[in-house]
């Protein structure tokens, strides 16, 4: 598990990498257009989501010694390192159009290489948890690294690569620190993949290569894909992440200037934050299993996802509604309150991601009753294909929304107009909960519970015994 777990951070410091730094990077300091560069990332994004079905189809049939799913995480890393380091170092000099084309070139590169780690990554995890609370732990497991990976990316950047000079404030904007950034973190994914790689090899003998699948093929491929969809529990969770992560997708193009320019927190301070998050993620691990036994796993997902919501929305509806008594960026309550923000959702987010992940695990029992396949990277690789289409869209979004609200590039802190700001938190907030909100109601719907998992594995059971 913990293997298994380590090799979530590359996943995590892709993801910091790119929701904070990257288009921030591109529209800030290179200076391409908000919507060339949320292009430019929404282009990559599809590239990268036609990816996931192939790595998902493929990695479900290969059969060698070191298993179906550890060539390709191994392989992966390679590619991964030199493509995330070009990202961050485009060649002076260029113009406009030249860097978007440069942006869109690694960006794609990073995310396919990825890709081929990820998919088979989550759909090992359902091959080596087959108890129906065994999966949350693990699955907790991973999403604590995940975040604790994006946490860290943060906290590292903030204070490492990017701190606040009399030159460059917010630190960001300072150029010449982007391409070690780049090389540190391209480590930490190498290092990541390669300890989940060696970590798990030894459960390659136990991972149910006996199961019967189809050949590789376009027919077969497509009847793969249209039975998971035909399974009423994977639409309803399908659906239901589509909003949230297009929600998710577009606050994160925000979050960066929001840190900054709304709330008026330094690098250094962003730094903290980061922190919260960190000893939240750490108080919530333990807490994942012991929820989702109590609560099972739709609840589990549900209540957090709720509770999240209010919190992200409490101080910042207080401050667009401009109430009397709610403290201005000057008081020092204002780095408390932005702490205690990232704090609680840490401690929520363990919860509701193990539960999320496992449920796609569960799914793909009940599928293989249903169908007498199994199709685990299937399942996982429908599911990334989706988040990254809904994430393209939303980072095309956001970068609109950028130019829209007239966000001047190479803003310094202190600067951006109020009205722009305002716009700004109303995005990154009440704007994005109403999708958040719809997802949750498509969760609600979802029906396979610890009694009816029972039933499902003991029906499996049956028929490989007869």
């Amino acid at each position: 598990m913990l293997a298994f777990g380590v090799g979530q951070v590359a996943e995590g410091v892709k993801n910091q990498a790119f929701n904070v730094f990257v288009l921030f990077y591109y529209q800030q300091v290179i200076g391409i257009s908000g919507s060339l560069a949320g292009l430019a990332l929404g282009i990559a994004m599809v590239f990268d989501a036609v990816s996931d079905p192939v790595a998902g189809v493929v990695s479900d049939r290969l059969r060698t010694r070191w298993g179906r799913r550890h060539p390709f995480m191994f392989i992966s890393a390679f590619p991964l390192v030199f493509a995330f380091i070009a990202l961050f170092s485009p060649p002076d000099g260029m113009t406009e159009f030249s860097n978007f084309l440069w942006l869109t070139l690694f960006a794609v590169l990073v995310r396919a290489s990825l890709t081929f780690y990820y998919v088979p990554h989550l759909a090992l995890g359902a091959e080596i948890a087959q108890d129906y609370n065994q999966r949350s732990t693990v699955f907790a497991m991973s999403s604590v690294f995940a975040i604790t990976a994006m946490a860290l990316v943060s906290i590292v950047g903030y204070r490492v690569f990017f701190p606040t000079t009399e030159e460059f404030n917010p630190g960001t904007l300072d150029p010449d620190s982007y391409l070690p950034f780049a090389e540190f973190f391209a480590a930490v994914m190498f290092l990541a993949i390669m300890a989940c790689c060696f970590g798990t090899r030894k459960e390659i003998p136990h991972m149910q290569l006996e199961r019967e699948t189809t050949p590789l093929s376009l027919a077969n491929t497509l009847a793969d894909f249209k039975a998971v969809f035909s399974n009423r529990s994977y639409r309803l969770i399908f659906f239901g992440m589509l909003m949230t992560i297009f929600a998710v997708a577009v606050e994160q193009v925000m979050s960066p200037f929001m840190g900054i320019h709304f709330w008026g927190l330094p690098t250094e301070r962003l730094a903290l934050v980061s922190i919260g998050t960190l000893i939240g993620l750490w108080i919530g691990l333990p807490l994942a299993p012991l929820i989702t036994r109590r609560l099972d796993k739709r609840l589990a997902l549900v209540i957090p996802a709720i509770f999240i919501i209010i919190n992200n929305n409490a101080a910042l509806g207080l401050r667009l509604l401009d109430v009397s008594w709610f403290p201005d960026n000057d008081s020092p309550w204002i780095f408390w309150i932005y702490f205690s923000r990232y704090l609680l959702q840490g401690i929520f987010l363990p919860v509701l991601l193990a539960s999320f992940n496992s449920m796609f695990a569960d799914i793909s029992d009940e599928v293989e009753l249903e169908t007498g396949v199994r199709r685990e990277g299937v399942i996982y690789a429908s599911r990334s294909f989706a988040n990254k289409i809904t994430n393209a869209i939303g980072a095309v979004l956001g970068g609109i929304v950028l130019d829209l609200i007239a966000f001047p590039p190479g803003a310094a802190a202190g600067t951006v107009p109020a009205e722009t700001i305002w716009w700004l938190g109303f995005t990154e907030g009440p704007a994005t909960s109403l999708l958040s909100i719809t997802g949750i109601l498509f969760y609600l719907r979802y029906k396979i519970d610890r009694k009816r998992h029972s039933e499902i594995r003991a029906e499996i059971a049956a028929r490989q015994g007869s």
